[in-house]
């Protein structure tokens, strides 16, 4: 057995592989996706950890080895008998139970991170929150005075950060002869 060191998310691949589709890589951590799986992929190839199988990956002997699992022994077909290609494996209760635990704690991020947008005490965009929960609203340059950024900044943080990513309503009154006044409604 090698001393072979995983990430989570490689630990949780092999185990899912080796217990649920007999060593082929066909699972993949939600927050896994485009870049980030292709990344993984060459990391454990460079590893030697999975190798291609043709039309996807499987795990290597060096994968099972690293998870401290016995490499399947391939099955000799009695004379007469149909190809048996792979040994079935025996599932393997702690390492589903990593994978599980493991499911568990990215569904609990994932929701987590979208519960609550992130937003710190003291930054110029709580400040210019701040400003806009006022009943006398805010300006683009009274807002630009505080914060330093130029107007067409704070027009963007408006319709970007605070509409779309914040979900806020930002409404706008124009008195006449005066200038537009933002307010978060």
């Amino acid at each position: 057995m090698t001393t072979n060191q995983l990430t989570p998310a490689q630990h949780a691949i092999l185990a899912k592989a080796i217990n649920t589709s007999g060593g082929k890589i066909d699972w993949f951590p939600d927050h896994i996706k485009g870049g980030a799986r292709k990344k993984v992929i060459d990391g454990m190839f460079n590893r030697a950890l999975i190798t291609p199988d043709g039309e996807g990956w499987s795990v290597a002997a060096e994968g099972y080895d690293s998870l401290g699992m016995a490499r399947p022994a391939p099955i000799l077909a009695p004379q007469g008998a149909p190809d048996a290609t792979a040994a079935p494996l025996l599932a393997n209760p702690e390492l589903e139970a990593d994978v599980a635990a493991c499911e568990a704690q990215w569904a609990k991020d994932a929701t987590t991170e979208q519960a609550k947008p992130r937003t710190r005490e003291h930054s110029k965009q709580a400040d210019v929150i701040r400003m806009l929960q006022r009943p006398e609203g805010a300006t683009i340059h009274q807002i630009c005075t505080a914060t330093g950024w130029q107007a067409h900044t704070v027009r963007g943080t408006f319709a970007g950060a605070f509409k779309k990513k914040l979900g806020l309503t930002i409404t706008s009154d124009k008195v006449q002869g005066g200038e537009r006044v933002y307010r978060i409604a």
